[in-house]
This record gives structure tokens, C-alpha cells and sequence, in this order.
């Protein structure tokens, strides 16, 4: 063995060595273009998620703010429909206040009132619940007690003492019921 192939590196040869060193430099200036190139496309995404992060948040506090402003006004519709009621009330008011005010045009003015007025909320979905003669329902009723009865049937209810309403098929209220325990029994007298 000669002294050169000893002082070699294994596997490599003095051209390939020449070869490698002269490439080296075009080499490391392609590396550096990619890396500078990824860095600009690392900073354009960086870009893009901070203003998609900012366009969010900007997206969360105008949604937060339409839902309040929904909220805080949501009920104007409906009260520009009870208006005309109180302005039909204070007319009523004023109609009784009058020297020789009779009572049954009174109670008519209070009794075409009240029928606006659920007019009003019948057409912003609010129904009454006046289940008188009805099967009793647990679900749209409470019952408040049993009075036996020969003219209704076991189970339905007798008697509303207060009506209850449901807004666009939600139970709001419960009709508060007397229900029918059917018909008085004869106590046997033995």
C-alpha cells in the first residue's frame, strides 16, 4: 500500500473532492435562497393569521354587539302595538272621570280594551290557554284541585281559575284548573 491511500478518506477520491468544493459555494447559495424564502413565506403566513386572528375578534365583538342591540330592542315592536291600548285606557279613564259616567259604557270601553289588547299580542304569538270542558293536560295545566261534578266528565277540567298563555307554542304560563272528579257519588246510609 502506498502512503496516499492511506492519508485518503475512505470512499472518497481526489476528484470528487475538487468536485465537491467547487460546488459547495453554489450550493450554499441555493440553501440560503430557500431559507430566505421560506422565511418570507413563514412571515406571510404569520401576516395572514394575525389579520385573520384580528378580522375574528372583529367578528366576535360585532356579533356580540348586534345580539345586545337585538336584545335591548327586540321588544319595540310589540310595545308600538300596546299604544294604541294604553292610549285607549287613558280615553277610558277619562270617559269615567266624567260627571255621570254610566257604568255598563264603561265596562263595554274596558271590555273592547281588553280584546285589543289580545289582538295585539295574538299577532306577536302570545295564546291564551282557557281549557274549561277540556281533558286536563299536565303539560299546559296545573291543577289546583277536584270538585265532583254531574254535568262534567272525570279528568276534564271544571273550572280556570286563572288562564294560562304560550308564546308561539312555549308554555309561558300554566292555566291554573279545578279538574272534574265526576259525579257525586250517594254515600250509602246503612
Amino acid at each position: 500500500m502506498t502512503s496516499q491511500q492511506t492519508t485518503e478518506p475512505a470512499g472518497q477520491n481526489p476528484d470528487t473532492t475538487e468536485t465537491a468544493a467547487q460546488e459547495t459555494p453554489a450550493a450554499a447559495t441555493a440553501l440560503a435562497d430557500q431559507l430566505a424564502a421560506a422565511k418570507a413565506e413563514a412571515a406571510a403566513q404569520y401576516d395572514r393569521y394575525v389579520r385573520a386572528m384580528a378580522d375574528h375578534e372583529n367578528f366576535r365583538k360585532r356579533v356580540a354587539r348586534e345580539k345586545d342591540e337585538l336584545r335591548q330592542y327586540a321588544a319595540s315592536r310589540v310595545l308600538e302595538d300596546l299604544m294604541p291600548v294604553l292610549d285607549n285606557l287613558g280615553h277610558g279613564l277619562a270617559a269615567a272621570a266624567l260627571p255621570g259616567a254610566e257604568l255598563k259604557s264603561l265596562r263595554e270601553g274596558i271590555v273592547m280594551v281588553q280584546t285589543q289588547l289580545k289582538a295585539a299580542l295574538e299577532q306577536h304569538g302570545l295564546k291564551e290557554i282557557n281549557p274549561v270542558g277540556q281533558a286536563f293536560d299536565a303539560h299546559q295545566h296545573e291543577a289546583l284541585s277536584q270538585q265532583p261534578s254531574a254535568t262534567v266528565a272525570e279528568g276534564n277540567v271544571l273550572n280556570v281559575v286563572r288562564v294560562g298563555y304560550s308564546l308561539n307554542g312555549r308554555l309561558l304560563r300554566a292555566a291554573s284548573v279545578i279538574v272534574s272528579s265526576g259525579a257525586p257519588k250517594a254515600e250509602d246510609q246503612s
